[in-house]
């Protein structure tokens, strides 16, 4: 199936490692052009060394940190300064860490809001003049499973990431007369580095090992197993193509059956 991506240019954001890698390496591989961003520039011109190497595409690293308020609409101006226009914004961000009620303060839930909301309010609103002139326009937002079965000790994330969910919907009403599609995809568990950490979280807590831990979460899923990051980007590629150009409004897990609920 042709994707219809070839020199389609997408912004990923958080795209160092985890779910975002994936998904631009995948992006890249159907010949999109992309910017990637991420916090450590160290890191990120790696991941962007790796993905010209295995791809053979166009990739240009983005260093900064999107809860500055100042970086998203740099992130957007210098993309769109090196290819000239935008089709594709992958808005990420890593999640904010575990906790329960009565451990968080006002400050870790700020902190959280300026992560897992603000930054992807800033995005698409650096964005929008440039999606509104692309024939082809499409964001996903990445949120979590979270938002339709809440996480024990993931309040912040089960809070925050539903207000993503409320935003990409509004949006896709919204802006939808623009052209523009707005879809959201919901991770379940995957191999990445932030679920080693949630689930290291979850050992010392219940003074057992991260094997077992990984053992338990994967017992949840009917395919009996984590998910892995490439099937993550699989979903996530198609739905931001022109070859989705009718999937708008969109909030689809990928979770490998681990939500419970019919809808």
């Amino acid at each position: 199936m042709d994707l219809m991506l070839h020199g389609k240019i997408a912004l990923v954001i958080g795209a160092s490692r985890g779910l975002g890698f994936a998904t631009a390496h995948l992006l890249s591989s159907e010949g999109a052009k992309i910017a990637i961003n991420s916090r450590k520039e160290n890191d990120l011109t790696a991941s962007a060394l790796k993905i010209k190497e295995r791809t053979g595409g166009e990739v240009i690293p983005l260093c900064g940190d999107v809860t500055d308020p100042t970086i998203p609409s740099l992130l957007v101006q210098k993309t769109v300064e090196k290819y000239g226009e935008l089709d594709i914004l992958v808005a990420n961000a890593g999640g904010p860490p575990a906790g329960s009620f009565t451990s968080l303060d006002d400050e870790a839930w700020y902190k959280a809001i300026e992560l897992s909301l603000m930054s992807q309010v800033r995005l698409i609103r650096a964005a929008l003049p440039h999606l509104q002139k692309s024939k082809n326009a499409s964001v996903l937002t990445i949120t979590s499973l979270s938002v339709k079965q809440p996480i024990p000790n993931l309040i912040l994330s089960n809070s925050i990431r539903a207000a993503t969910v409320g935003l990409t919907k509004s949006l896709a009403l919204e802006l939808g007369s623009h052209g523009i599609r707005f879809n959201s995809i919901l991770p379940g568990w995957t191999e990445t580095e932030r679920v080693q950490d949630l689930l290291s979280y979850r050992a010392r807590l219940n003074n057992t090992s991260l094997e077992e831990e990984y053992q338990k979460q994967a017992a949840e899923s009917p395919l009996g197993r984590l998910a892995r990051p490439e099937e993550f980007a699989a979903v996530a590629v198609f739905l931001v193509s022109p070859a989705a150009s009718y999937l708008t409004g969109a909030v689809i897990p990928v979770d490998g059956g681990m939500y419970k609920g019919i809808f």
